[in-house]
């Protein structure tokens, strides 16, 4: 089984995961992504059915080959998909359960702060950047899950991206 790329974008710099940028960024690139594979897997899909054509009921020995491979390049690519998808799946529970503790832990500090107030101008101060931090956590939150779900796609994309540009760069030759 063959070993993709998987970014990790949530254990980045949470700088630059926040910014609505980076989530963009991580769906327009899993967009031309899918657009190269889908072209390349036209280009494969043109080949085969011309060779087939022209094979007619008696196809060659290199003709049952690579007829033979298409199946088992599907069956591989979907599976090691599958795979790299439910590994970065997991990694993004965990990195989730990590985030969620953190943002917990925050706003029970942010709330034990009001319940200690003194003053009511302090207690509204401190509301204020309770609130603040709250929506600030969700916000960067949100973007990293978008980020993250866009990975997601990316890395089970990679092995039929992989295997649909190989095939269309190797049958161009023929």
């Amino acid at each position: 089984m063959k070993s993709y790329r998987v970014r990790n974008p949530i254990a980045s710099s949470p700088d630059i995961l926040s910014s609505p940028a980076a989530s963009i960024n991580a769906w327009t690139d899993l967009m031309l992504q899918t657009g190269e594979m889908m072209s390349a897997s036209a280009q494969v899909i043109g080949h085969r059915t011309a060779r087939m054509a022209m094979a007619g009921p008696a196809p060659s020995q290199r003709d049952r080959k690579e007829f033979n491979l298409m199946s088992q390049e599907k069956i591989e690519a979907i599976t090691e998909s599958a795979h790299a998808m439910a590994i970065r799946m997991m990694s993004m529970h965990q990195e989730a359960a990590r985030l969620a503790i953190q943002q917990m832990l925050s706003g029970a500090i942010n709330l034990m702060s009001v319940a200690s107030s003194s003053t009511l101008h302090q207690s509204g101060h401190r509301q204020s950047k309770l609130a603040h931090d709250t929506m600030l956590n969700s916000a960067e939150a949100v973007s990293q899950f978008n980020t993250s779900l866009a990975d997601i796609a990316q890395t089970g994309l990679q092995p039929l991206h992989a295997r649909a540009t190989a095939n269309a760069k190797r049958l161009k030759k023929l």
